[in-house]
């Protein structure tokens, strides 16, 4: 059997020429549009997508523990340090918290005592240069996509920063409490961070939102106030209330 969970036209194309059984994941993909064309919204009672993936196979029973990775991996960071992972990157700009509040952020967790690492794959390599340079004592463990490692430093920390992202996937799967910065996609999309400890901070007063459902190269309306009001100082205060309900 093939599990066809990405459904476009490549994925169909390939599962064409495989001579097995194929089941496809619905995207619900008008429900999407009229959400963000029209903010028509029928997905406020859809569940998260590992669930909704779970139900293609004829609703395959899930545990209560969310996502899992694992890994073998050694890693670089002690036991001890009072490390705060920050995973600055992300494929589209309006998913992007900006890089100088992750800067500003860092340097009110390291007068707060935290240590901060910075997450990221090949496509993040020059933010999170940046970002990690203008932090006093900022560690830069970006890497060329080598998941299973990022996992094994992310499990040293005591939370992960992080925008919607793929290491936001990543870091709930490592048991890791994550605090989330969501700007142009929401909740109904299926990609909240799953069944892990979390706190997501969103700009719920703008009707512009959701203006897509995959993220832009820039704001449709330039002021990109779902994201530019968020501010540091309220994630500090946040990640404060994260760590202290541990």
């Amino acid at each position: 059997m093939v599990a066809d969970l990405q459904n476009n036209f490549r994925s169909r194309a390939l599962c064409s020429k495989l001579h097995f059984e194929n089941i496809r994941f619905r995207k619900k993909n008008l429900l999407k549009f009229l959400l963000v064309k029209f903010k028509v919204n029928f997905l406020k009672d859809a569940p998260q997508v590992p669930e909704r993936y779970a139900g293609i196979f004829n609703n395959l029973p899930l545990d209560d523990k969310g996502l899992d990775i694992f890994s073998n991996n050694k890693p670089l960071l002690n036991f001890d340090d009072k490390y705060i992972g920050i995973a600055p990157g992300s494929k589209h700009f309006t998913k992007m918290w900006p890089k100088k509040y992750y800067i500003e952020l860092g340097e009110l967790l390291n007068s707060a005592g935290y240590k901060i690492v910075v997450f990221g794959g090949r496509n993040d390599i020059d933010t999170c240069c940046e970002v990690s340079s203008k932090i006093s004592g900022g560690l830069n463990l970006c890497n060329s996509n080598n998941i299973l490692q990022t996992v094994a430093e992310m499990k040293k920390c005591k939370a992960v920063i992080c925008n919607d992202s793929g290491l936001m996937h990543a870091a709930c799967a490592a048991g890791v409490p994550v605090l989330a910065f969501f700007g142009s996609t929401v909740r109904e999309f299926g990609f909240f961070p799953y069944k892990n400890k979390n706190n997501v901070m969103e700009n719920k007063e703008l009707s512009c939102r959701p203006c897509t459902h995959i993220g832009r190269e820039s704001c449709p309306l330039g002021h990109f106030k779902c994201m530019m009001e968020l501010t540091p100082q309220s994630a500090f205060l946040e990640l404060n209330q994260l760590l202290n309900n541990e």
